[in-house]
């Protein structure tokens, strides 16, 4: 089969190879796919870099989220079947830029029908996070001011969606002008360009000087310093992840004197801690989708030798939404 391999660490479009590859075969409880698409996410960057909290022995294909489908079942897979059209994560080091993939049985799900295959391999990963942050860390209620910053992106276009969906009102902080217009179209109802105006101030004045009582923050450092001084009494800052690099220390006095919530989302470990609860949010996403509340933003739709300058974009910051390998 034909994949793209990692035999080295460096940046994505340096390390990443166009190559031959034998077709894994499933063992038990696994089953083996063909991709449909995968989408590209951060953490992939952070594998070629050799900076994921996973490092599989080189060489391994990257691609972590795929729509995908089903070729082969290995024994003791009772739920699924051949040619059953499903997402979820492909088991490393055989990831989805790749023709084939394998993956783990009790954490593939359908594919909802509402999505093509591009949209589906990106409805796993960045909406489970957003679901898991808004509905399970946090309980968001219709009316209430969500902040989401790195709001053009996979996981905070998903969160700015799933906001609109649980009836929050909605703003969306973005790093470039040209984002601006993409993140009204995704739902929200007011949307600031970091570079060109002052966050905290803005979030002030759109809500009458109380703050976001939500802030659904992947980027860390500066960003989550300033969140701190525009989040509104007995609010929540979510703390998704570290996008921009930096881990910030938190100020835990500060968290004390203005009564908010710092809290924090690690969504993998429902997976393995979890597993009925990965499935309940699956449904309710399903639902969403098929109601036409929710549907990820593909921007790009990529070859598989496409992929390594793809994920250069994405590592580098200059995507929009999602970009997919689309087989």
């Amino acid at each position: 089969m034909k994949s793209l391999q990692v035999r080295e660490f460096g940046e994505p479009v340096n390390v990443l190879r166009f190559c031959d590859a034998e077709i894994p075969q499933p063992a038990v409880g696994q089953v083996l796919v063909r991709v449909l698409a995968s989408a590209a996410n951060f953490p992939d960057v952070l594998m070629c870099r050799g900076q994921y909290q996973e490092k599989p022995d080189f060489p391994f294909t990257p691609g972590i989220e795929v729509c995908a489908e089903i070729v082969a079942l290995g024994r003791g897979v009772e739920d699924l079947r051949l040619g059953d059209r499903v997402v979820g994560s492909p088991l490393l080091p055989t990831g989805g830029f790749g023709e084939f993939a394998l993956m783990d049985a009790a954490l593939t799900f359908p594919a909802p029908v509402s999505l093509d295959d591009a949209q589906a391999s990106a409805f796993y990963i960045g909406y489970q996070t957003g679901w898991f942050a808004l509905h399970r860390r946090i309980s968001i209620q219709p009316g209430q001011t969500l902040l989401v910053h790195a709001a053009a992106g996979g996981v905070g276009s998903a969160a700015v969606q799933l906001g609109k969906a649980a009836g929050a009102t909605v703003i969306g902080v973005v790093g470039r002008t040209e984002k601006i217009d993409v993140v009204r179209q995704l739902g929200a109802d007011a949307v600031i360009d970091r570079n060109n105006e002052n966050f905290v101030e803005m979030v002030k004045e759109l809500t009458d000087g109380r703050g976001a009582d939500v802030i659904f923050d992947p980027v860390g450092g500066d960003t989550y310093t300033q969140s701190t001084k525009c989040v509104a009494f007995e609010g929540s800052i979510l703390v998704i992840g570290f996008a921009g690099g930096e881990i910030q220390s938190a100020a835990l006095s500060h968290a004390l004197v203005k009564n908010y919530a710092i809290v924090g989302l690690h969504w993998g470990l429902y997976r393995s801690k979890n597993p009925s609860e990965v499935l309940h949010c699956h449904k309710e996403l399903t639902r969403l989708a098929d109601a036409g509340l929710v549907a990820p933003l593909i921007s790009q739709r990529l070859t598989l030798p496409e992929i390594p300058e793809g994920l250069q974009r994405l590592a580098n910051g200059d995507t929009i939404g999602r970009i997919a390998y689309v087989a």
